[in-house]
């Protein structure tokens, strides 16, 4: 796990990479590599690369990053792991041709996996990844993201120069680059409480898309493609036997843990004593002699909103004779982690689960763990939420009873009385335009809230925008491919595109990096997520009973208590702190954002802070705190 750094130039007379420039970009994501750095410049100064390494497979210096093949024809830089380096390696080695300078590193494995297939190679990885690798004979740099977008990816072209990082803070390092508000992607922030790709809010600089690869010519030529995407790869298990499927899950699941064990330090996991992380906690732990390190988080007192779920995580624990962490957090812990908050983030992820998250990964590594797995992605594949059921009710209400006129009827109705800002009228409106109910996050603001929220200005610039103009690429996609065109299966593809790469998993490596730690993600590996997505959703939500299969897959594999209690999401008491001196900061910072700046109306803020509408007024709290530290 690293942060990586690069420029190339396309003209040679305009802008010359040099040796202090690219470790300016390097040592701006020191945390994300506290154990070296490694820097290389071409001769003709048109192409550098960067390194910030954080050791976990191949500790030796040989190992070290930015590497070359053995005749300097290729150089590479790279975040992640690839898990099944070694077997790669064998089948490298028999095929001969390769000379070899490490024991083990998954690194040099891509560069001689590369001279072998070219980007075809990308097939034969299973792991997380961010790669740069620079082709010397054909002039040529490929950016490359992971499957599922684990890894962050970002870059930007300007004054005849393309620079990319693992940070969008590195890119900021170049002194030409521009700090300006992306405005459209602030319209979708307020969605989907983060930019979809390939925007980002800083206007100029993009992320590349999970499971894409961009190639960048001399001549300044880009060419991008999709290499993975899980529809093009599922086999329908619909006349497979429940329990034959039950045996799959587990048997794959398994698999993609043990793969995630494999590390040169210590490795330990993130346990909040639900299914997902008791059941990551007790197939890590098999086959150990000593007990896994496990960690949780929670709070100091009782909350409404939030329960302390410690009591599950210590009897999980205890079952897997763990090492167990706790921290108990309070509202102080989270103001003072604020203004660290936003300088790791880069550009706003309006979820509070950030601040537990770098707090859990923070107590792990002062505990000795460098690499913990974490539990994303069981919701999405499974079908884990409540609110999907609540979801599915709607549809097949809407299936059976709705036509235009009812629904156009229902929205004139609410509308009359004031009520078109809630829920129940954006059910109507998508109703009444054919769309999906479920737009691949759970929408946080709607359309007609935003335009009511934003100035006059920004009304008028976006009002024909539509954050389903961001759903409907995928979702033409999802209906031409899907093997099961039902809202289940396209709540998961959704959620896979959208809501894990771009939040979930963001605020996992950017919290975790933060902290020094690398974080897995075995519910995520792309050949679980295949085969999860080729079982048929009524074996996901059956008896009314969510991620039913999942459940079956791993009883008697984790206590049946565990299994069969309510789901508790990892959250935060942002409602109730509202009310302490988060809430007073917030306003202070968003009447005075407002006072200096023509983005958002005051009177609509003032509306939300006196109804308590906590969550919408964090989401613009985060944006107002970024404003501030990257463009003010």
């Amino acid at each position: 796990m690293c942060g990586i750094v690069g420029a190339l130039t396309f003209d040679s007379g305009n802008f010359q990479i040099t040796e202090a420039y690219i470790t300016s970009m390097r040592d701006e994501m020191i945390h994300r590599g506290p154990d070296g750095g490694g820097t290389w410049v071409s001769t003709n100064r048109r192409i550098g690369l960067g390194h910030r390494r954080l050791s976990i497979i191949d500790l030796s210096d040989m190992a070290n990053q930015p590497m070359s093949n053995e005749d300097g024809s290729l150089w590479v830089v790279f975040n992640g792991e690839i898990y099944n380096h070694a077997e790669i390696r064998k089948e490298l080695i028999a095929l001969g041709g390769h000379t070899w300078k490490t024991d083990h590193s998954d690194t040099e494995m891509i560069l001689h996996a590369f001279e072998q297939w070219g980007i075809n190679c990308l097939e034969k990885f299973r792991g997380m990844f961010a790669i740069a690798l620079w082709d010397a004979r054909r002039q040529e740099l490929w950016l490359i993201r992971d499957r599922v977008g684990i890894k962050p990816l970002y870059y930007s072209i300007h004054h005849g120069r393309l620079t990319f990082g693992s940070e969008i803070k590195a890119l900021l390092k170049d002194p030409e680059q521009k700090r300006l508000v992306h405005e459209e992607a602030l319209y979708h922030y307020l969605s989907f409480l983060t930019t979809p790709a390939p925007q980002t809010l800083f206007a100029g600089i993009k992320k590349l898309s999970p499971g894409t690869w961009l190639r960048i010519r001399m001549n300044g030529d880009t060419y991008e493609q999709k290499y993975w995407d899980v529809l093009d790869h599922t086999q329908p298990l619909s006349k497979v036997p429940e329990e034959d499927i039950a045996e799959m899950i587990l048997n794959e699941l398994r698999t993609a843990v043990t793969l995630r064990k494999v590390s040169d330090v210590p490795v330990g996991v993130f346990l909040s004593g639900g299914i997902d992380s008791s059941t990551n906690a007790a197939l890590f732990s098999e086959g150990m002699s000593g007990g896994v390190k496990t960690f949780s988080i929670g709070y100091k007192g009782k909350y409404e909103s939030y329960q302390n779920e410690l009591h599950y995580a210590r009897q999980m624990a205890n079952v897997v004779g763990a090492e167990h962490h706790e921290l108990l957090l309070d509202v102080d812990d989270l103001l003072d982690f604020l203004p660290r908050m936003v300088h790791l983030q880069d550009e706003p992820i309006a979820d509070p689960v950030c601040v537990p998250v770098y707090y859990v990964s923070k107590l792990a590594r002062d505990r000795g763990a460098i690499v913990c797995q974490v539990g994303e992605g069981a919701d999405e594949l499974f079908a884990g939420y409540p609110y999907w059921t609540k979801v599915l009710k709607l549809d097949n209400m809407r299936r059976k009873y709705g036509n235009s006129f009812l629904f156009n009827t229902g929205k004139l109705a609410l509308k009359t009385m004031g009520k078109d800002v809630g829920m129940s009228f954006e059910w109507l409106n998508r109703s009444s335009l054919h769309y999906p109910l479920y737009f691949g996050c759970n929408q946080e603001m709607s359309d007609i809230q935003k335009q009511r929220l934003l100035s006059p200005r920004m009304k008028q610039k976006w009002q024909s925008l539509s954050s389903w103009d961001v759903i409907r690429p995928m979702f033409n996609e999802f209906k031409t491919k899907a093997w099961q065109d039902d809202l289940v299966q396209w709540m998961s593809y959704s959620n896979l595109r959208l809501r894990l790469p771009e939040l979930l998993l963001a605020r996992v490596d950017k919290m975790g990096m933060g902290a020094g730690l690398e974080a897995r993600v075995p519910f995520l590996d792309h050949k679980f997520v295949e085969l999860a997505m080729s079982i048929p959703s009524d074996l996901k939500i059956k008896n009314s009973i969510n991620k039913y299969i999942l459940k079956k897959a791993v009883r008697g594999i984790i206590p049946d208590n565990l299994i069969d209690r309510r789901k508790q999401g990892f959250g935060v008491p942002i409602s109730e702190w509202f009310y302490q001196q988060l809430g007073t900061e917030m306003k202070i910072e968003l009447k005075k954002f407002c006072s200096e700046t023509d983005y958002f109306k005051i009177s609509e803020i003032e509306r939300l802070i006196e109804r308590g509408e906590s969550g919408q007024v964090w989401y613009l709290f985060n944006f107002v705190l970024w404003w501030k530290r990257f463009i003010l």
